[in-house]
């Protein structure tokens, strides 16, 4: 029987002239092709010349020459050089994430990349471009007083000595953090004051004797009213404090300007005697703070007008910390309450016939990625950031950032929960030199050493 084979798969083997050997031809495409020398005594090895160097004997066969064809484009690309022009640089600096180190490390550079980054029409840009600050971390009142505790990892971590309040942290409340500042409350002096972390500037402002300084809460906004302004890099912009106040003889609030540097005049309702123990949440253009019953108070920005309203009737066996005020959908305010199993929250629509709440939204825990799978013992309730929904929830002894929308959490590395968080975003950025009066070189070697790297 003869059997065919492919001529493609398998060499074919034919014997030579003599009958003393055999050469065996194989496919040029995948071995190389073996031919005997006019000796005899030797052999050329011919290969494919795309694949391998050719090897070729001498004249008289005592050496060999090898022959290397370089491939065509196979030499190393010059760098590419950095833009010229500053427009093209600008953009592509712009579109940096807004971290503490990235501005940063950018301006490391060279000089030139320096005195464009730290250009204040190029911060204004930077934070136009990306709209919200970055969560930089928490203050809270803590053993030493009023303490900061960064949330970002390094490189972009912050040293809580970096943002510490100094003196002002022994006798004082912290009341509020919003747009880049902090409002405390100076028992000792019985006035508040506005401090800003990152250019360390405190500002006192007085309390008119009508509000009763005991009961006084209060919120601080930034005041610039320039179209386009983003808010997290305020530090040369003018400020407001919403000062609240609610007691036997009524509610009572009036706002103070930093650009007049004087409250405006005193406004007044009725309201059940409630006391407040929570901070202010900011939504839309309106302040609302909640009692410990279920009384709202609602300050309007626009129409300097304050009302109350009453909140959802939720079970008592909730506690206070583990209710909060929250913005629900469209810029609409909303209440949340959190239990041992989920989340519960509603919304209020505001028609014709007043203000009603409705079941909005229910989260379990266990659909919360990230979360504990088992919970011991209390969940309470920490804090609360109005810009991204996210809760701060202490459980199991640990702290986590929920994040309800997209249903993911972290935990963070804190082991303990003395008071309320209050979230504090702004853009660190190396252009706040120009507030303090330094040149840029100088705030870029002072600002390496404020971080954890």
């Amino acid at each position: 029987m003869t059997r065919h084979r492919s001529l493609r798969l398998r060499p074919q083997i034919q014997a030579s002239q003599d009958g003393a050997g055999m050469a065996i031809n194989r496919s040029p495409r995948l071995r190389p092709q073996i031919h005997a020398g006019e000796q005899g005594a030797g052999v050329t090895h011919r290969r494919s010349p795309r694949l391998h160097p050719q090897i070729h004997a001498n004249g008289d066969g005592a050496g060999v020459t090898r022959r290397i064809r370089r491939r065509r484009g196979t030499s190393p690309a010059s760098p590419a050089s950095l833009p010229d022009d500053d427009d093209m640089l600008r953009e592509i600096l712009i579109r940096l994430p807004p971290l503490p180190s990235s501005l940063m490390r950018a301006s490391a550079v060279c000089r030139r990349w320096r005195l464009l980054i730290t250009d204040p029409k190029f911060l204004r840009s930077f934070r136009a471009h990306h709209r919200k600050p970055p969560l930089l971390g928490v203050f809270e009142i803590s053993d030493p007083g009023i303490v900061f505790n960064p949330i970002l990892d390094t490189p972009d971590r912050i040293t809580p000595q970096r943002f510490s309040l100094g003196r002002y942290t022994g006798t004082c409340e912290l009341l509020d953090c919003h747009h880049g500042r902090v409002l405390v409350k100076d028992w000792a002096r019985e006035e508040l004051l506005v401090f800003d972390p990152i250019t360390r500037q405190p500002h006192s402002v007085a309390v008119p004797p009508d509000l009763g300084f005991p009961f006084l809460h209060g919120a601080v906004l930034c005041a610039d009213g320039d179209q386009g302004h983003v808010h997290g890099g305020c530090y040369l912009s003018p400020f407001k404090v919403v000062m609240v106040s609610v007691h036997s003889q009524g509610t009572r609030a009036c706002v103070y300007s930093s650009e007049t540097g004087i409250c405006g005049n005193l406004i007044s309702t009725q309201a059940p005697y409630e006391v407040i123990g929570k901070s202010a949440v900011l939504v839309g253009n309106c302040l609302y703070w909640l009692s410990i019953g279920e009384v709202i108070v609602k300050f309007d920005l626009d129409e300097h007008s304050l009302t109350v309203i009453r909140g959802p009737s939720v079970t008592n066996y909730i506690p206070y910390d583990n209710r909060q005020i929250i913005q629900a959908e469209d810029s609409t305010v909303g209440f949340a309450i959190c239990d041992c199993s989920c989340f519960q929250m509603w919304q209020m629509n505001v028609n014709g016939h007043g203000a009603t709440w409705v079941p909005w939204r229910t989260v379990e825990f266990h659909t919360i990625l990230g979360f504990p799978p088992r919970i011991e013992g209390q969940v309470d309730m920490k804090g609360y950031d109005e810009d991204t929904g996210a809760f701060f929830i202490y459980v199991n002894s640990d702290v986590y950032i929920v994040q309800l929308k997209s249903r993911q959490s972290k935990r963070l590395p804190w082991t303990h929960h003395f008071s309320s968080y209050h979230p504090f975003r702004s853009f660190y950025t190396p252009g706040t030199a120009i507030v303090g009066g330094s040149n840029g070189a100088e705030f870029l070697h002072n600002s390496y050493d404020d971080w954890q790297v």
